[in-house]
């Protein structure tokens, strides 16, 4: 049974990740912190790294990678000791509350048990905005996701503002959709005919177009539900990155 501890951290986190109505840019950072943590991680991994809280226990936050992130992992590693809960669990638990704290957002599996690490994960195992379609693909695919997990899991950009990438002052903080407090499909239609006042990453602009990951992305335009379904997959997936199945773990999901 999930510990009653996760339910009070659950509204600690409702008044920090929500503001009139919306997700907030804490919850953007919730939601980056953990494809950040459990996505630096591939298959030769095995049941070590990815989900394991090395992103703040090891350094990490140091990186270029990680830029944006100190502020979020300060606050989530407080949270975590004042409850006593792992690091590792603080993060998947607090993204996947985020991504449910968003209009429309889904409800997506989440397992607490995880143990903390303080060895940093291996670098060159994030994405990188400027690489070729292809490298970014066989990235995921080391990981074990296919076309469609990959075309699902850009659409949290739905919820994204840049700041480190274009770090022009007029394009600091733009969104990559129209709404970034909403967790909606205009993602996918913006990103192919992009409109006024959001930023493209050229990592996105290639996949959408690039061989079956577009045809996946292409296809869910217009389509919240089916979104919804994939990306509950496939981040359901990533944050069980470094565990052995769900053994040993817990569900918790009740309690987001």
């Amino acid at each position: 049974k999930c510990p009653a501890v996760w339910t009070k951290i659950s509204k600690d986190l409702t008044k920090k990740f929500l503001s009139n109505g919306q997700c907030n840019p804490s919850a953007r950072a919730a939601i980056r912190e953990v494809f950040h943590d459990c996505g630096a991680w591939n298959k030769a991994l095995g049941a070590t790294g990815g989900c394991d809280g090395s992103l703040i226990l090891a350094g990490e936050l140091a990186r270029d990678d990680n830029k944006g992130l100190q502020e979020i992992s300060d606050y989530l590693q407080a949270l975590a000791l004042s409850y006593n809960v792992g690091v590792a669990d603080m993060i998947v638990f607090a993204g996947n509350h985020a991504i449910v704290t968003c209009p429309m957002g889904p409800r997506v599996k989440t397992y607490v048990g995880r143990i903390d690490s303080t060895t940093p994960a291996p670098r060159g195992l994030l994405p990188d905005v400027n690489a070729p379609a292809a490298d970014l693909l066989k990235l995921f695919q080391d990981k074990g996701f296919d076309e469609r997990d990959l075309a699902a899991l850009l659409g949290a950009h739905s919820t994204s503002n840049q700041f480190n990438f274009d770090t022009r002052p007029e394009k600091k903080g733009l969104p990559q959709d129209t709404t970034p407090g909403v967790w909606d499909v205009k993602y996918y239609g913006q990103t192919l005919n992009p409109p006024q006042g959001i930023v493209v990453l050229p990592s996105d602009a290639k996949l959408s177009k690039f061989g079956k990951v577009g045809k996946e992305f292409q296809g869910f335009v217009d389509n919240q539900g089916k979104w919804n379904g994939k990306f509950e997959d496939a981040m359901g997936k990533m944050t069980l990155f470094g565990s052995s199945g769900t053994k040993g773990l817990i569900d918790c999901t009740d309690a987001l």
